[in-house]
């Protein structure tokens, strides 16, 4: 058998091994480092393979450079949401006037998070706020719907009765639904909406809106009736 013919099997991936197993192969052979030219991508002109070796590391440099930006441009937003929500809770914390709560959490949650409209209906509250708008009376279907809700609900308006609690509800393409629950008892709704149909998708993640949640349960819980005091006067 000619040498032509022994080499006929040799593959690419056979020199490739041979390569990446042989390290000492360019050290013995330095000068084919400086004679192997390779096409450059972004034109016809050759370069060496050391040159081509390096623009890859400046590429991928340059790609690293990209994703750092991005991680500091997304923990500044962090930040700034943490700040919002700090500002928010605050406000609702300050409210000394209980019946004052709902619209100071809405009138703040409007301006700090750069919300359009915002609305929200409570249920069994306490006798002295039932003339209130918030208290006004909602559907059962509207009751059940919060009670079966999980996590805080994103998605088109598609004539949810909640929109109707919004000032300018023809407007409102995309909503937000929060359920407000204390003791694992919905006792109300947040309504968030916008005319931006891409505000609120059912695609995008709800864990910052459900602390929202939590947190508005916690303070609005005050409009609840207190619990009854325990019976200590029975005697064993």
């Amino acid at each position: 058998m000619s040498s032509n013919q022994g080499t006929q099997g040799i593959t690419e991936q056979d020199i490739a091994d041979f390569l990446a197993n042989t390290p000492g192969f360019f050290e013995r052979h330095a000068e084919l480092l400086a004679s192997v030219q390779l096409s450059h991508p972004l034109g016809q002109r050759a370069v060496s393979l050391q040159e081509r070796q390096a623009e890859m590391l400046r590429e991928k440099i340059k790609g690293l450079e990209h994703k750092i930006i991005e991680m500091i441009r997304n923990g500044q937003e962090n930040v700034s949401i943490a700040d919002r929500l700090h500002r928010w809770t605050l406000s609702l914390m300050q409210t000394r006037d209980a019946a004052a709560l709902p619209a100071v959490l809405l009138q703040e949650l409007r301006h700090q998070f750069m919300i359009p409209q915002a609305g929200l209906r409570l249920w069994g509250v306490d006798a002295a706020h039932a003339g209130a708008e918030f208290a006004q009376a909602v559907s059962q279907d509207v009751k059940s719907f919060a009670a079966s809700l999980n996590q805080p609900y994103c998605g088109v308006n598609s004539g949810f009765e909640a929109a109707r609690w919004l000032d300018q509800s023809h407007g409102v393409t995309s909503l937000a639904l929060i359920p407000l629950s204390q003791g694992g008892q919905a006792f109300g709704m947040l309504v968030l909406g916008s005319p931006d149909p891409t505000r609120y998708t059912a695609e995008m993640g709800t864990e910052f809106l459900a602390r929202i949640g939590e947190i508005a349960s916690a303070g609005l819980a005050r409009l609840l009736p207190a619990p009854a005091a325990p019976d200590v006067g029975a005697a064993d």
